[in-house]
C-alpha cells in the first residue's frame, strides 16, 4: 500500500517508474532492499487481497476527515467517473472489452472501471474502483461501487456525490438520496427532454457563479 501511494504521489503513475525509484539510491528510503523484475508487481498485484486495500483507503479517508484535513471545504463530494486502462491486441482475461472505431471495427482490447475520488478539497483522493467485462456497463458498476462505499465511510462523511449523465437515469439518484446524500450530475443527450427543458429555461442566463 505504501508503495503503491507514493507511486501515485510522487506522481510516478507507471509501475516501471515504481521500479526504477526502487532501484535507486531512495529503495533504502523505503526500506526496500532487493531490487525486482518487470514482472515483479504483476505477481504482486494479482494477489491482493482486494478488501484490505479498500478498507485501508476507507481509513485513510475518514482519517484525514477527523484530523480536520477538509475543515474549509464548503461541500465534500464522492466523484464517480469511468475510465479504461491497459490495451492488448489479444484478448487476456475475463475482463477484457472490446475497442472498435467509428465504423465499429475492431481495434484490439482493453479494460474498463468506475473509479470513486473524494473531492472538494482541493485535492482529489482516489478511494475505489469497480471494474467490468464484456455485457456489463460503467451505470452497474456505479452502482455496485457507490452503496458500499458510502456505508463505509459513514453517512455523514461526504454532501453529495458527483456523477455523469450516464449515471442520471433511475434508480440511480434515487438510491443517492437513500444514502443521504444530493445529487450533482451533468446533464446530457442520454436525456433529451430533460435536457431541453433545463436548456429552455436556463440557456439565457448568465451564470450566478463561476467555478474553475
Amino acid at each position: 500500500m505504501w508503495a503503491l501511494g507514493r507511486g501515485a504521489l510522487l506522481p510516478r503513475l507507471a509501475f516501471a517508474a515504481i521500479e526504477a525509484l526502487v532501484c535507486s539510491g531512495a529503495g533504502r528510503a523505503l526500506e526496500v532492499s532487493r531490487s525486482f523484475g518487470n514482472e515483479a508487481l504483476a505477481y504482486f498485484s494479482e494477489r491482493l487481497d482486494p478488501n484490505l486495500t479498500r478498507q485501508a483507503a476507507v481509513t485513510a479517508v475518514r482519517e484525514a476527515k477527523r484530523q480536520k484535513a477538509f475543515h474549509d471545504c464548503r461541500c465534500l463530494g464522492l466523484a464517480l467517473d469511468g475510465t479504461g486502462a491497459g490495451r492488448s491486441q489479444e484478448r487476456g482475461c475475463d475482463l477484457c472489452r472490446p475497442y472498435r472505431n467509428q465504423k465499429r471495427e475492431s481495434l484490439g482490447y482493453h479494460h474498463k472501471r468506475v473509479m470513486m475520488s473524494v473531492v472538494g478539497s482541493g485535492l482529489p483522493l482516489p478511494l475505489d474502483v469497480e471494474p467490468y467485462g464484456p455485457g456489463d456497463s460503467e451505470y452497474s458498476a456505479g452502482r455496485r461501487l457507490l452503496r458500499p462505499a458510502a456505508r463505509s465511510l459513514g453517512r455523514r462523511f461526504a454532501d453529495d456525490v458527483v456523477i455523469e449523465g450516464e449515471f442520471a437515469p433511475a434508480p440511480f439518484l434515487p438510491e443517492v438520496g437513500d444514502l443521504g446524500l444530493y445529487s450533482v450530475a451533468r446533464l446530457k443527450n442520454n436525456l433529451p427532454e430533460l435536457l431541453a427543458a433545463a436548456q429552455k429555461r436556463f440557456l439565457r442566463q448568465a451564470p450566478h457563479q463561476v467555478f474553475s
